[in-house]
């Protein structure tokens, strides 16, 4: 699917219908349409209205009626932006932090008045302690609060006073449509969730009818510093034991007792998040017969059990080795049997806009689909009217991809590719043998207000366990799912054979029993053991550990990764290379069958493997995947892989010609390798051209196979043509292929069809005949020169801004100015392979 950008949100029906049916004909499941901040000034959209306007929810149902016609999915975001909320979020229903006035004050008695200097601030308690500045107070009193005033007593020396304020956060709707502006709402609060079902939600499926609407989504948390919401002292007792109010200092302050009031906070707000409005908003999709898909992560801090609430988990971020936001959302999906789980795909990959390639998009699918996903949400396509300057609108990060990238006529191909990995990724079962256990308790005790993360419950847990453990799982063959307390009470976790605890130091006891009932558990680090349990120091032991109770699933090497599922009597791997090298190994299954076969899901073909060594013998190009299946019993309606016999070469050097896209019959001569960029009439171009040569082939060579090869990929380094390579969440593939950027093979005028990723062959057997044969190769590139190019985008976003202020920023349009490298960049070879029987 794609993520859908309308911004304004004005769009046109014809060209809402033109992009649905130009994403139906690339293989795009579906749409999730996401209403964000306006790339137009136009007075006619000024005066048509924005979000929720009569205008944009006609068009809303025009678009899924469209989708249904062409048998795509349709999901919408119930929401402008990110968070949720809008101008129908007043003082009482925003989100909401504790901001803490904190003075020195003389001896004398006074009283202070509960001024109210920002409207919705309500004083919560006030404190004082002995201390000063430079000698902090280590305990805090609570003072009495009368007629309205804080009532501070005499003293005998320094002293602090400590006010607590509950005030709105200020936060607003980020990157929001016109008309959709105004606070982010209360999570925590049903009041606030229900308020913005009525005003937006609601609206949005009396437009579209459910019949129409797969599921309704919300984008992930980012309601930063929302530590608070007028319930939590009355939930806080009820469900902690214990009054919050006399130890709400030590929210501000670090003293004794102060992890276990943080941890214990941060669990009041998550199921305050988590009753409030996960399953409220589930609720409320279910009476309306729509699914309900969500990015349950971020601030507030919601636990990864909250997930139960959801019909469709979802998470972001690419990484097989980590802790990503992906693997808390696939985590949720296996312990609740959620049988699809998705992911924001693409986001931020090879950034800046429209510099992404289809192999950036195949080897960051592969990291999603290693991490246990089965269903990718692009992000994303922007709309864009046809009158908008090239390259069109984008949004604001990369990526943008949509049919303004050229080399777009190859996205059948790589859809088809990643459709079937995803459907064989449903079948059956995950195998996973490893429960790690997640932390919260003593993550959440590191939250501190105004750093980085803070709240945020995945991104504390991931930070307290490390990249070093969850890597050493996967990189020896270990999978492993993350479990939480309630997942624990909840959830069936008999499929793990062992539970792993990393440096745990605050278990409930509840979960300590549990874990005692579950069998296998290994504790690495941390201050927690019972007995029976295996202690281990760090990371380095863990393995060993591990070994002597569990034999690891399917151990590869390298950057090459592994997902198992089991249907039936067959188990299959999916085994993905996610590094620029090539590699050559063995894959030995633990649960090896009696027959292999290796699926091809670029082509849909399979053929047996023969076991050697008691394994698989595989080799993969970068960033290739391989499918392996294991049978109880060989099939004989699927060939043996060919046996490899003499293979002849011819290099294609010489005799080519070429002609760009935009001017066909201007046919010269050039000798290859060639690039574009080259020509100073062509640094910029975005598009593709034509090579064409003609070679002649006896009879006797066309017995056997016979492929075009374009050339091998060499790695590139980080910092080659002058950008940073991987950068932060921004996916590249670290090689330099041999074409720029994808190639479609043409011989004898019969289509071979498309090079986009390793190897760069492609199989023309049957196409060339004796004589003489013309060989064409049509190159197309990315659409990064016309970025480089757009002079008018300075200019909109410039008019935008002054007309609906700063609601975005484009980002890292610098990077459009790096060097390219467009053609064929290599002499391509014919190979002549004959099996050994010819």
């Amino acid at each position: 699917m794609m993520r859908w950008w309308w911004f304004g949100p004005f769009v046109e029906e014809a060209e809402l219908a033109r992009e649905l049916e130009a994403m139906a004909a690339a293989g795009i499941g579906g749409v999730e349409v996401a209403s964000v901040y306006p790339l137009s000034v136009s007075e006619a959209d000024r005066e048509a209205g924005g979000f929720l306007s009569e205008r944009h929810r006609s068009r809303l149902r025009f678009a899924a009626e469209t989708a249904n016609r062409l048998g795509l999915r349709f999901d919408v975001t119930i929401g402008s932006g990110w968070s949720f909320g809008g101008p129908h979020i007043t003082d009482e229903t925003a989100a909401r932090r504790l901001r803490w006035d904190v003075r020195e004050v003389p001896t004398r008695p006074f009283r202070i008045a509960a001024a109210q200097p920002w409207p919705g601030d309500e004083l919560v308690a006030a404190y004082i302690g002995d201390g000063s500045e430079q000698e902090p107070p280590t305990r805090f009193d609570r003072l009495p609060v009368r007629d309205g005033a804080v009532q501070v007593p005499a003293g005998s020396g320094p002293r602090t006073v400590l006010l607590a304020v509950s005030s709105p956060t200020g936060q607003n709707v980020k990157r929001a449509a016109a008309g959709a502006e105004g606070p982010v709402l209360d999570h925590c609060s049903r009041t606030a969730t229900e308020a913005h079902l009525r005003a937006v939600a609601e609206p949005i499926l009396a437009a579209v009818p459910s019949d129409l609407v797969t599921a309704v989504f919300c984008d992930s948390l980012e309601v930063y510093a929302a530590d608070w919401t007028p319930q939590l002292p009355a939930e806080f007792h009820a469900r902690r034991g214990y009054d919050l109010l006399p130890d709400l200092p030590l929210l501000h302050t670090r003293g004794e007792g102060s992890e276990r009031v943080r941890a214990d906070v941060a669990m009041t707000l998550g199921e305050l998040y988590e009753e409030n409005f996960v399953a409220v908003v589930r609720e409320w999709a279910q009476r309306h017969g729509v699914a309900f898909r969500i990015q349950s992560y971020g601030q507030p801090p919601g636990p990864l059990s909250a997930y139960r609430h959801a019909d469709l988990p979802e998470g972001e971020g690419w990484g097989w080795r980590s802790v990503t936001q992906t693997k808390w959302a696939t985590s949720a999906a296996h312990l609740y049997e959620r049988p699809v789980v998705s992911s924001e795909t693409w986001t931020w990959v090879h950034s800046p806009s429209l510099a992404a390639t289809p192999l950036d998009l195949a080897g960051e699918a592969h990291e999603h689909l290693l991490l246990g996903v089965n269903q990718l949400i692009g992000h994303g396509w922007p709309y864009s009217p046809p009158d908008a300057p090239a390259p069109g609108w984008i949004f604001y990060a990369s990526g943008a991809l949509g049919d303004a990238n050229p080399w777009w006529p190859a996205m059948p191909e790589l859809t088809r590719y990643l459709h079937r990995l995803c459907w064989l990724l449903r079948q059956g079962e995950p195998v996973v043998d490893v429960a790690l256990y997640a932390p919260s308790r003593d993550a959440a005790q590191h939250f501190t207000p105004g750093t980085r993360g803070y709240l945020d419950l995945w991104h504390a847990t991931r930070t307290h366990i490390g990249e070093a453990l969850p890597a050493a799982l996967r990189e020896a063959g270990y999978d492993y799912d993350l479990v939480d307390d309630t997942a624990l009470r909840e959830a069936d976790c008999s499929r793990y054979r062992v539970v792993v605890l990393p440096f745990v130091h605050d278990l409930p006891e509840e979960t300590a029993r549990l874990l005692e009932k579950q069998g296998t558990v290994v504790t690495v680090g941390g201050t927690v053991h019972r007995d029976g349990w295996t202690a281990v120091a760090d990371v380095d032991a863990l393995l060993p550990a591990l070994a002597a109770l569990v034999p690891p699933d399917a151990p590869t090497t390298h950057d090459v990764g592994v997902v198992h599922r089991r249907a039936g009597g067959a188990d299959v791997y999916l085994v993905a290379n996610t590094g620029p090298s090539p590699r050559a190994f063995t894959l030995r299954p633990r649960d090896a069958g009696a027959a292999f076969e290796r699926w091809d899901a670029r082509t849909g073909r399979a053929h047996r493997v023969e076991l050697r060594d008691g394994g698989v013998p595989l080799e993969l190009q970068p960033y290739e995947a391989a499918v392996l299946v294991a049978l109880p019993a060989p099939d004989p309606g699927v060939p043996a892989a060919p046996a490899i016999g003499p293979v002849e070469t011819v290099e294609l050097a010489a005799g080519w010609t070429v002609a760009y896209g935009d001017a066909p019959d201007a046919r010269r001569e050039v000798a290859v390798p060639h690039r574009w960029e080259d020509d100073p009439e062509r640094a910029d171009f975005s598009g593709g051209a034509t090579y064409e040569t003609t070679v002649v082939l006896t009879a006797d060579r066309l017995g056997g196979t016979v492929l075009l090869d374009l050339g091998p990929v060499r790695t590139a380094s980080s910092d080659a043509a002058g950008e940073a390579g991987i950068r932060g969440k921004s996916f590249r593939a670290e090689v330099d292929a041999p074409v720029g950027d994808v190639a479609q093979v043409v011989v004898n005028g019969d289509d071979r069809g498309w090079a986009w990723a390793p190897p760069y062959t492609v199989d023309i057997t049957g196409s060339l005949r004796p004589g003489e044969n013309t060989i064409a190769v049509r190159v197309l590139n990315t659409g990064l020169g016309a970025l480089r190019a757009a002079t008018d985008l300075d200019a909109t976003v410039a008019a935008v801004t002054r007309a609906y202020g700063r609601r975005f920023r484009m980002q890292d349009l610098d990077r459009a100015h790096r060097p390219m490298s467009s053609g064929l960049r290599a002499a391509p070879t014919l190979r002549f392979v004959r099996s050994r029987s010819t």
